[in-house]
């Protein structure tokens, strides 16, 4: 099909599996990935674009197309402060949803977190519960938002407190069962394909899918 699927943190590890999953699918014809800094790994279908996710004007040009999937995100520990932590978890993906449906894009697929709330009063959670609700505000035909446990997968850095939770993962995991299974570990390349088939499915209005319904849904 003649569409075009939109990726922003398309360099980190589910953006990744999630580029990946739709060169090889041919239901969008392009795969247009806004990034930073050059992104030396060509490939047919594949257009990189270098934006600065603070200039409104180069990203009013990028965001054209049929499918925005956000999986852009960030830890508090590697952006230094709360307020860094918000201007890429929270400013980037709402100042994004905002352009692109100004530019009639249709769908909006948008990586948030197990637990998120707008009234945790988990900083982490917290801020993820307000992009959720600010981007649902923005009106797309289609909104999707994944709340994945855990991810799981090979990251380019080392982060301690992600191995440790990792082995705990994987050590209760049969014991999380019930309504605790929805905190399982979860393969980020699962949650690519998750994302994929629900903008595949087209499925208008809102929709939200925990950790199990995305396991359930990236391996079927």
């Amino acid at each position: 099909m003649n569409k075009t699927a939109i990726v922003i943190g398309a360099t980190g590890l589910t953006g990744t599996h999630l580029v990946a999953a739709l060169l090889q699918d041919p239901y969008f014809s392009k795969v247009r990935i806004l990034i930073r800094k050059p992104w030396a790994h060509p490939r047919p279908g594949l257009e990189s674009i270098i934006v600065d996710f603070d200039d409104e004007e180069s990203l009013a040009e990028a965001l054209q197309g049929d499918t925005l999937f956000c999986c852009i995100g960030t830890t508090i520990k590697k952006a230094g402060t709360q307020k860094k932590f918000r201007e890429v978890d929270f400013d980037i993906p709402v100042r994004c949803a905002t352009i692109a449906r100004t530019n009639h894009v249709e769908q909006f697929l948008l990586i948030s977190s197990i637990g998120a709330a707008a009234s945790s009063r988990n900083f982490y959670l917290r801020t993820k519960g307000e992009t959720e609700a600010a981007v649902l505000k923005k009106g797309f035909i289609g909104t999707y938002i994944f709340r994945p446990s855990f991810l799981i997968g090979q990251r380019k850095e080392f982060r301690l407190g992600e191995w440790i939770a990792k082995y705990l993962m994987q050590l209760f995991y049969f014991l999380l069962q019930g309504r605790w299974k929805k905190y399982r570990g979860i393969k980020a390349a699962t949650v690519a394909n998750a994302m994929l088939k629900a903008a595949k499915q087209g499925d208008a209005g809102v929709h939200i899918f925990e950790s199990d319904a995305i396991q359930q849904m990236g391996v079927s």
